[in-house]
């Protein structure tokens, strides 16, 4: 089923600045609600025992329970291992999302998760910026020069160049660091302070913006345009074909050519967050449904059964 935009092309050359602080539009505040009253009324969850990175903890069986479900990270030699980052911290499941147990960062709002390559981890967030270099062992504090705050909404690697990359804080803009995070300066003031999805691509960035849709860069995010009608709340890049893009919001969409088209591969209408792609398996994704539901595609992102 093919996602459609309205009888109009898409704009192009500069992108109206919201007036105020972006909020997700109304039709979505029944989705989120769904959610919170879902994870509310959970029932207690069998509790399992995990080993992962040579210590043994308690886990819980499906999704944490746990409100604001943020950012998703595939451990780049095991397509088992996850982190799920939250409004509370980050959860770490070994068994490809069965199970999970809390494992770093309480109250830390985990709203955006990168893994170029290596160790490096970054998380960014609301007021939050924090990199780890041993694969999220520990964490140190990123105070850069240029941002005119920490409330980072949406954020992303270049992983042709790990040294770059772009921040979207909240109400102010789209900023670039070209040094590793030491420093950020402004790109655009028109696009970014909406923004709540970042990526890369192979041609140039692509953003969700919750009130003008999904965008499209081809100079580093100095002018856009739309390419979809659609609230995106999450984009990935599958690591060996830049091409084919996974976009979450009404539920999980699939571009095959870099972003120009989309279909709706998953509807699910309670909507969807975090997805990303496994870096050793690029058939392999998973994506995660505000109905508590995990999902997983072993077929590139044809299909999507929802982890069991």
């Amino acid at each position: 089923m093919a996602t459609k935009t309205k009888n109009r092309p898409p704009r192009k050359g500069p992108i109206q600045r919201p007036k105020q602080r972006p909020t997700p539009s109304r039709r979505w505040w029944p989705y989120l609600a769904v959610a919170a009253g879902i994870i509310a009324l959970v029932a207690v969850p069998v509790v399992a025992t995990l080993n992962q990175g040579g210590s043994t903890a308690s886990a819980s069986a499906g999704l944490p329970n746990t409100p604001d479900y943020h950012s998703l990270l595939v451990n780049p030699a095991d397509p088992q291992q996850l982190v799920l980052g939250t409004h509370g911290g980050l959860y770490v499941s070994s068994d490809g999302g069965r199970h999970w147990r809390f494992d770093a960062l309480a109250g830390n709002d985990a709203m955006n998760l990168a893994r170029p390559g290596g160790d490096t981890i970054w998380l960014a967030g609301h007021n939050v910026f924090k990199k780890s270099s041993d694969g999220g062992t520990t964490w140190s504090d990123v105070r850069p020069s240029g941002l005119p705050g920490l409330d980072i909404h949406g954020f992303a690697v270049d992983p042709r160049d790990p040294a770059r990359l772009y921040a979207a804080v909240a109400g102010r803009g789209l900023f670039r660091s070209i040094d590793g995070g030491t420093s950020f300066t402004l790109v655009s003031k028109d696009v970014g302070g909406g923004v709540m999805a970042l990526a890369v691509t192979a041609d140039g960035l692509l953003a969700g913006d919750m009130e003008q849709g999904l965008l499209m860069s081809a100079d580093s995010g100095m002018t856009w345009r739309v390419v979809l009608r659609a609230q995106v709340m999450g984009l990935a890049v599958n690591p060996s074909d830049a091409d084919r893009i996974l976009a979450a919001g009404p539920g999980v969409l699939l571009s095959a050519d870099g972003g120009g088209k989309w279909k709706l591969a998953l509807p699910i209408s309670q909507g969807a967050g975090p997805v990303a792609w496994s870096p050793s398996d690029p058939k392999i994704a998973y994506a995660v449904g505000f109905n508590r539901t995990l999902y997983r595609t072993v077929d590139g992102g044809i299909t999507w059964p929802p982890v069991s």
